[in-house]
């Protein structure tokens, strides 16, 4: 099976392959599992009340703002709440943490070479630039001995 993926020339993908692929708009495609679409909203988007809000921040009791349509947004943060606490206490296994301990180096690393020694690379334009200087700088010492000398 070829899956055709943003191809554009209904190839899929292969040089060889000359059957010729009609594209459908996005609206026919149906949506695989793993895609996620990007342009679309929700057809009637959520705002959470600033009651909500105010129970998050701990200004408001839960019991305020647990009557009508806050309710389900309470449940929902309870249940984010349970569930941070649950992996809050989740202990990493000691033989991962071993593992990445050993793994860590027991010294800071060094450089190898002093850096006399190191590569010096010079890009094209510094080497331009390097060199426009040093002659508008012998040209300043010529201008300089000759007035002097005179």
């Amino acid at each position: 099976m070829v899956d055709d993926l943003r191809s554009d020339d209904g190839l899929g993908g292969f040089e060889g392959h000359h059957h010729r692929v009609s594209r459908r708009s996005e609206q026919e495609r149906p949506l695989a599992d793993r895609e996620v679409p990007l342009g679309q909203q929700e057809s009637d988007a959520r705002v959470l009340s600033p009651l909500v809000h105010a129970w998050l921040d701990g200004e408001l009791p839960e019991a305020v703002v647990r009557k009508g349509d806050t309710a389900r947004d309470v449940e929902f943060w309870k249940n984010i709440n349970v569930e941070v606490e649950t992996r809050r206490r989740i202990l990493t296994p000691v033989f991962v943490e071993t593992k990445i301990m050993n793994a860590l180096p027991q010294t800071a690393p060094v450089v190898i070479s002093p850096w006399w020694r190191r590569e010096f690379v010079v890009r094209p334009t510094h080497a331009l630039a390097l060199a426009a200087a040093l002659v508008v700088a012998a040209s300043a010492v010529t201008v300089t001995l000759m007035v002097t000398m005179r």
